[in-house]
Order: structure tokens, then C-alpha cells, then sequence
């Protein structure tokens, strides 16, 4: 199966993420990202951008077939977690809604999910984390119904890192050449 293509980072990193998980496990900064990213979503869906048109994670909106009012209602709710933190979003840059069907996650997109944020929480904001650690199994955001199943064919997953202490280190070019010049200055002008 070929994946769509879609935009990374240097770290080979998706740049938009629209999380199943509820969005009360966010961060401040996760909960605005994903605001963000979830009217660039709308954007592309209703066809007012030509970026990330073939973004994986716009897939499952896609299938549905009311998939702008499913994106609708995705940021509804995304807009209410903030309201609820007293954030201030926009909501009138939610297009209207209508009837669509709820969206299927699976467990195993959910585990994979909830994974990748908990690596991300532990890393920027462990107090967050500790607020959700007996959550045992995450709530799908409420656009979501749960159903039995692996990691979703559009997600993008990379193979785990390798420990720093494993990797082999190539020293950096910069510093090489720096060391070189040092010493040839050094040698130009003894002390």
C-alpha cells in the first residue's frame, strides 16, 4: 500500500497532528496546536488552501461523507476544552455543522497515540502527565466511537531512536574546522 505524501520536519517529525485522543489530555501548547492544525484541516477540506492536501492524518475525514462537518464538530470540541481552561479561541472560524456519522478510532491507534503524548509530556511537562497517569485507557476525543483494531494504515510511524549512549558520534565539521584554525593561530602567535 503507498502512502499519500505529506510534510515532515527535520526530524522527519508530521507537522500537523489531529489527535483521537480527547483533547483534555493536552497540554496549553498541544491544545492551541492542535486549534491550529485543525483549521488547516477545515481549510483544506472545504479547498481554500493547496498545502497538506494529501496530508495522512485528513484520510479518515475524507472518508466520511460529510467530512467537513465532521472537521466541525472536531474543532467544536476542541473550542470547548478551551473555553473550559478559559481560553479565548475563535469559534467563529468553525464552519457550520450538520449531521455526520461519528468516526472510528481504533485501540490500537489510540494506545499508539496515547503513547506518543505521554513521551511528549514526560519530556516538556510531567505535571500534566501525572494528572492523567491512572487514566489506564485514554478517551477518544468525542468525535470519536472506539473500535478493536491496530494502528491506523495513514499513520506515519518511525522506528524508536537508539540511546545517545549507543549511536556512534561523527564529530561536526564546524567544530573540526574551528580546532584547525585554533591551532593555526595558536601557532602563528606563540604566547
Amino acid at each position: 500500500m503507498r502512502h499519500a505524501p505529506f510534510i515532515v520536519d527535520s526530524q522527519n517529525k508530521l507537522l500537523m497532528r489531529l489527535w483521537s485522543l480527547h483533547p483534555k489530555y493536552l497540554d496549553a501548547k498541544g491544545l492551541v496546536a492542535l486549534w491550529r492544525e485543525a483549521l488547516l484541516a477545515q481549510a483544506v477540506l472545504r479547498g481554500r488552501t493547496r498545502g497538506y492536501r494529501h496530508h495522512p492524518q485528513l484520510q479518515r475525514f475524507r472518508e466520511s461523507r460529510a467530512s467537513r462537518y465532521c472537521i466541525a464538530a472536531y474543532l467544536r470540541q476542541v473550542h470547548a476544552e478551551a473555553a473550559r481552561r478559559g481560553y479565548r479561541f475563535d469559534a467563529r472560524k468553525i464552519s457550520r455543522s450538520g449531521k455526520h456519522q461519528p468516526l472510528t478510532v481504533s485501540r490500537g491507534q489510540l494506545k499508539h497515540e496515547w503513547t506518543h503524548l505521554v513521551r511528549k509530556l514526560r519530556k516538556c511537562k510531567p505535571t500534566r502527565l501525572r494528572q492523567f497517569a491512572a487514566a489506564g485507557i485514554p478517551k477518544p476525543h468525542p468525535l470519536f466511537r472506539v473500535i478493536a483494531g491496530g494502528i491506523a494504515d495513514w499513520e506515519v510511524v518511525t522506528p524508536r531512536r537508539i540511546s545517545a549512549a549507543a549511536k556512534p558520534r561523527k564529530p561536526a565539521r564546524r567544530i573540526l574546522v574551528r580546532k584547525k584554525s585554533l591551532r593555526r593561530d595558536s601557532q602563528r602567535n606563540p604566547r
